[in-house]
This record gives C-alpha cells, sequence and structure tokens, in this order.
C-alpha cells in the first residue's frame, strides 16, 4: 500500500503491554502515516494497575473495550483485540491498522492483515520480540519517540550511545546501505534518497534514523563518510531531490573499464 497522509488508520492499543505515558507519541506518529479513524484500547478496566489510563482516555478521544480476565493464566485482552481487528478488516474502512504491543502475541494478526494488503504499523518497548516487529510493515520503539520528543538539544552526530542491542545493528544498517546504493544506483553510480529509505524499511521495519540517534536519513549517510551527496530541485521547484554516490565509485568505474 502506498502512504498517503489521508490513509485511514485503525489504532487498537494494548492496555496490558502499554504505558499511557506514551499515548501522545503514538498518535503523533501515526498521524505522520495516515488519520486515526479508529482509537480503540483493549484491557480489564476494572484493574487498579490500568487505572492511569482512564485518565487520558477523553483527552485523545480513545474508545476503552472492557475485557474481562475470565480465567487466570490466559489473556482475554488479545482476543478480543484480535477479534476486533477482523471486524474491522472487514468493514472496508481502513486502509492500515497500528498494533500497539509489545506481546509476540499479535505476530499472526499483523501476518494476517498484511495478506489482505494492509500497511501494517507496529509500535512497543524495546523489549518486543523480533518475531512481531518482522511481521509489521514498518515497528517504531516507543521509547525512541519518547526520548525524540523530550529531547530539548538537538541529536547527537554519531549513534554510539543510542544505539540498544535489541534495535537492528547500526553496523549492519549501514552495510545494508551500501549494498543498497549499488543495487539501485544509476548509470552514473547515484542513488535516490527518497528510495533508499523505503528499501530500509521493506529490509528492516524497525527501522528509523531516531534509533540511531539522528533526525534525518541524509545526515546518517554523511556519517558513514563513504558517501557524496548531491541535490537538485524537483520539477517543480520547490523541494530538493537528494542523491547518495559511493565516493570511491567513479574511480572504481575506471578501474573496471580499463580491465
Amino acid at each position: 500500500m502506498e502512504i498517503e497522509k489521508d490513509n485511514r488508520f485503525a489504532v487498537l492499543i494494548d492496555a496490558d503491554n502499554v504505558s499511557e505515558k506514551y499515548i501522545k507519541f503514538i498518535l503523533d506518529e501515526i498521524s505522520n502515516d495516515g488519520v486515526a479513524t479508529y482509537k480503540r484500547i483493549y484491557g480489564d478496566w476494572t484493574k487498579p494497575a490500568l487505572g492511569m489510563w482512564k485518565n487520558v482516555l477523553l483527552d485523545y478521544s480513545i474508545t476503552p473495550i472492557q475485557q474481562y480476565s475470565y480465567t487466570t493464566g490466559k489473556n482475554a485482552t488479545d482476543s478480543a483485540m484480535i477479534i476486533d481487528a477482523m471486524d474491522i478488516l472487514y468493514s472496508g474502512n481502513v486502509d492500515g491498522f497500528c498494533i500497539v504491543s509489545s506481546d509476540s502475541d499479535f505476530t499472526r494478526l499483523a501476518v494476517r492483515l498484511r495478506e489482505s494488503g494492509m500497511y501494517v504499523v507496529g509500535m512497543g518497548e524495546k523489549k518486543t520480540p523480533n518475531a512481531f516487529i518482522s511481521a509489521c510493515n514498518k515497528f517504531r520503539y516507543l521509547e525512541v519517540l519518547a526520548q525524540n520528543e523530550n529531547s530539548t538539544a538537538t541529536l547527537p552526530n554519531t549513534a554510539e550511545e543510542t544505539t540498544s542491542t535489541e534495535m537492528t545493528p547500526l553496523e549492519t544498517i549501514k552495510s545494508t546501505i551500501r549494498t543498497i546504493v549499488q543495487e539501485i544506483s544509476d548509470d552514473d553510480g547515484r542513488a535516490f534518497v527518497g528510495e533508499l529509505g523505503n528499501m530500509l524499511v521493506r529490509r528492516y521495519p524497525d527501522f528509523d534514523v531516531r534509533n540511531y540517534g539522528f533526525r534525518k536519513l541524509t545526515p546518517l549517510l554523511k556519517s558513514m563518510e563513504i558517501f557524496d551527496i548531491y541535490s537538485e530541485p524537483n520539477s517543480g521547484g520547490y523541494n530538493k531531490l537528494v542523491y547518495v554516490k559511493e565516493k570511491n565509485s567513479q574511480g572504481q568505474q575506471g578501474r573496471n573499464s580499463k580491465k
């Protein structure tokens, strides 16, 4: 699915696995992908532990779905979310889903929604199992969203101290960037940064430059010190198109032509 600003999303939140302190960041982030037409949160609201959630539901117009814990050790909340997700899917009223949980139990749901052509955004804490992360089109870490929003200073120029072992390692990302640039570059060795970013998310759903201490992809590319950055105005002249090219690519082409 092509992401557009008016795409309709169903935001389904697992209250048992997500803190209320993240709600603003969740809704702000999904607004970058589209409009949250469904905003539902699931839990047993008779539990005192969910009391803090009740204070923010009205402020953000989130519909609480009551699900009693009928049996000890069984998560009825997960079942309620899954049933609602399938009902919303078959209604045909949305273009994508945002599943907010750190629970791997939603892995199969994410896979099923994608099989039906839905764009699935996952959000959870860094403890989220990789199986659920990989099942989503895109995954965002809640701690990173909150850290980025609350930071009053600019993010660091290097990512050595901000990378978490739970995330895709920075060195893996750098290696993949170089491979993708080689794969998609034109005859002049240049690759469009927008296409590069899209391909990174396809290969690593949890890829987000904010994970590594950057606000944009271009500064991350510059930090690698192996690319030249080019920018050109688009046909309308309003925005710039940014391209990258390996610094040694011209020399490498010359060596290849002599063979």
